[in-house]
């Protein structure tokens, strides 16, 4: 890991000096296509060139259990994290649908679920099965959250080498939010009771039950609230573990890393922890309807492309944002200039 960290460097924002002006020579009012300029430049400052490509995107799912889940505050048993990963390997989950839509190349990898998951194409790259309930233990050992951020470069490498051009990251993992809320909380200090919501579906009184369970293990568990990995061990996931290693790889290798929601936005967060570098490889897709979401995304100074009311994690929403880096490219590719055009603009 540290040494794919000494990889990771700053964007290069000469290249998105000359996108600006280049933008600003298009058959258009400069400014005129709001947030896809800032976009096209972002994606300019990725890549350093001035319209990259940027398909096919590689979608990757981590999937992992919670000890947490003992402590009922999921809507839905432990066991659904497994029939999902089968779910995804058959095609019929919802991220299948939006990568086939957007010609992905899709990756599920076992991370930590607690079971054995026989289903063909999923990447079994487990480090344990499930982390610690965070009530009573850990999440996980410092080594053991090392060695999930190792599976989600080591997924970025095997995507990028099957062509990939830019990275989606998805989570499946029964108990999920209650980890990424507690992650969020000790690091920026965050009432529980701000950053926790429905999850998969909870009422007003099982979140009130997940609030105190998140305030237990914040009060149980010693960690540096600023050392991200002993913030990661102590609460996290193994899933988000390797998601945050996804999005060191892609910043090492220069790829832009779509952002989906809560989950994905609190293991971005962490990234950018260990390596603030990380931030400018990363585009956000969508703004989840977790109520922590606002205060990761604030956190990490980000405007997502999409607002649809989502929060089912996956990458689905990172995946319906696709399309707008794919036209933010296309504009810098194929639009006209006025100089080309023959048409005055509002100097001459």
């Amino acid at each position: 890991m540290h040494s794919l960290i000494a990889q990771i460097k700053p964007v290069d924002c000469a290249a998105g000096d000359r996108a600006r002006a280049y933008l600003d020579t298009l058959t258009k009012p400069p400014g005129s296509m709001g947030m896809l300029e800032q976009l096209a430049i972002q994606l300019s400052e990725i890549s350093g060139e001035l319209a990259p490509s940027i398909t096919p995107p590689g979608v990757i799912v981590f999937a992992a259990d919670h000890g947490v889940a003992a402590e009922g505050v999921s809507a839905f048993p432990q066991a659904v994290t497994a029939q999902m990963v089968t779910n995804f390997a058959n095609g019929g989950a919802a991220i299948n649908v939006f990568a086939r839509q957007i010609n992905a190349h899709l990756e599920v990898v076992d991370v930590g679920v607690v079971s054995d998951v026989e289903a063909p194409r999923v990447i079994i790259d487990k480090v344990r099965r499930a982390s610690g309930n965070i009530v009573t233990e850990d999440a996980m050992q410092p080594e053991q959250a090392q060695a999930a951020i190792e599976v989600g470069i080591r997924a970025v490498e095997r995507a990028r080498k099957a062509g990939c051009r830019s990275v989606i990251v998805g989570e499946m993992g029964i108990a999920n939010t209650t980890a990424s809320s507690a992650m969020l909380a000790a690091f920026t200090g965050t009432a529980v009771e701000k950053v926790v919501g429905a999850g998969t579906g909870l009422n007003s009184q099982q979140q009130g039950h997940k609030i105190e369970v998140i305030e237990r293990a914040l009060a149980a568990r010693n960690y540096e609230a600023y050392e991200p990995l002993s913030v990661l061990a102590a609460l996290g996931g193994l899933e988000i573990a390797a998601m945050t290693g996804a999005y060191l790889a892609a910043a090492a290798y220069r790829l832009p890393a779509i952002v989906d929601g809560f989950i994905a936005s609190v293991a971005a967060l962490t990234a950018c922890r260990i390596c603030p570098a990380v931030r400018g490889y990363l585009v956000f897709g969508h703004r989840s309807e977790e109520p922590g979401h606002g205060v990761v995304l604030d956190a990490l100074e980000a405007t997502p492309l999409l607002a649809l009311g989502m929060r089912l994690g996956e990458g689905s929403g990172a995946a319906l944002a696709f399309p707008l880096l794919q036209a933010a490219t296309v504009m810098m590719a194929e639009m006209a200039t006025f100089t080309s055009a023959g048409i005055a603009d509002k100097t001459s």
